[in-house]
């Protein structure tokens, strides 16, 4: 482990466990599925909602529509034929249990993730279906136990076609030391720098998984943003630069070919402006393990800048004080 004295609650541990979080997660949603089913809203707030982030992504392709809902409310398009993921790791997210609530109201087919508080009491009083994961995690660390659940659960029930072949490649490919190197060194690059991260549309959830770890682990300022959108208006304050910032391209070789362009473009035109740029190639033999893979890398980005800062990664206080001040 590293600099055991920042790392209070061991950090180092939980990422470096994620293969195996992934293993036991994929048994918790066993025997639970649901019928009749025409959209599915996972509805949640940070580290509990980019697990419904990734699940949409990855099932773009299919048949099925997958939203996701960061509010207190739901869409109005959700009906007692939409599947409703309600996950919320404490089981205590406000707007999660709002829209909890709001989904009861409307008679939603429901299943519940998360490790106890008022989601799980609720499903107890309605008879909802609630999958239980472990306690004892940031719910930011919790990525495989929100995430593998939801997916064998539209396994179950015959929603999507068997994922087996790419969430074992996902789980072969998470037990490679090569994502914690690679992130030992990208953090010595990012060292008083502010972090940019751009990618495809497809992979937009990753970069924001990338940006909201350095937010919470390193306890700093970095953005995201996706091709082709941000050469639409982002690109523009490339002109009057700032701050020190340091742009991170996750490309993949199955981008669109113009995006693919794009980035190559935007690289020398962003360098040319005086800012450091670094393309960081996506690795993975299916878009499911690429998705992973590339988070893993970042989470271990993030780890490793906080160890060079001297910040403890495990600590949310000002979001801890926010909750306090709201009641």
């Amino acid at each position: 482990m590293e600099k055991a004295g920042v790392d209070k609650e061991n950090m180092y541990s939980v990422i470096d466990d994620l293969a195996n979080q992934c293993m036991a997660a994929r048994r918790l949603a066993s025997g639970i599925k649901v019928t009749d089913v025409s959209n599915v809203i996972v509805t949640g707030m940070g580290g509990s909602a980019i697990a419904g982030d990734l699940l949409a992504a990855y099932l773009k392709d299919e048949k099925l529509p997958v939203f996701v809902n960061r509010d207190y409310n739901l869409p109005k398009f959700a009906t007692k034929r939409s599947l409703v993921i309600v996950s919320s790791y404490s089981g205590n997210t406000e707007e999660t249990v709002s829209a909890f609530r709001k989904a009861l109201r409307i008679g939603c087919r429901i299943v519940a993730i998360g490790s106890g508080g008022k989601v799980k009491e609720i499903c107890e009083e309605t008879k909802t279906p609630h999958i239980k994961v472990p306690r004892g995690y940031e719910p930011r660390a919790a990525l495989g136990f929100m995430f593998f659940p939801m997916l064998t659960v539209l396994e179950n029930s015959k929603l999507i076609s068997s994922k087996k072949a790419d969430v074992d490649k996902t789980i072969s490919i998470l037990k490679k030391p090569v994502f914690r190197n690679m992130g030992r060194e990208l953090a010595e690059k990012l060292v008083d720098k502010t972090p940019i991260i751009y990618s495809s549309e497809r992979f937009n959830p990753v970069a924001m998984r990338w940006k909201t770890q350095l937010n919470e682990n390193v306890k700093i300022h970095a953005f995201y943003n996706t091709f082709s959108e941000m050469n639409h208006n982002e690109i523009m304050g490339y002109v009057n630069v700032k701050s020190n910032y340091f742009v991170l391209i996750l490309k993949d070789e199955e981008d669109h070919p113009r995006i693919k362009k794009r980035m190559t473009i935007c690289k020398e035109l962003i360098k040319e402006k005086g800012v450091h740029v670094m393309e960081v190639t996506i690795k993975g033999d299916c878009f499911l393990s690429k998705m992973f893979s590339t988070l893993y890398m970042g989470d271990w980005a993030s780890y490793f800048l906080a160890m060079k800062y001297g910040i403890d990664p495990t600590p949310v206080t000002i979001i801890e004080d926010l909750k306090k001040k709201m009641g």
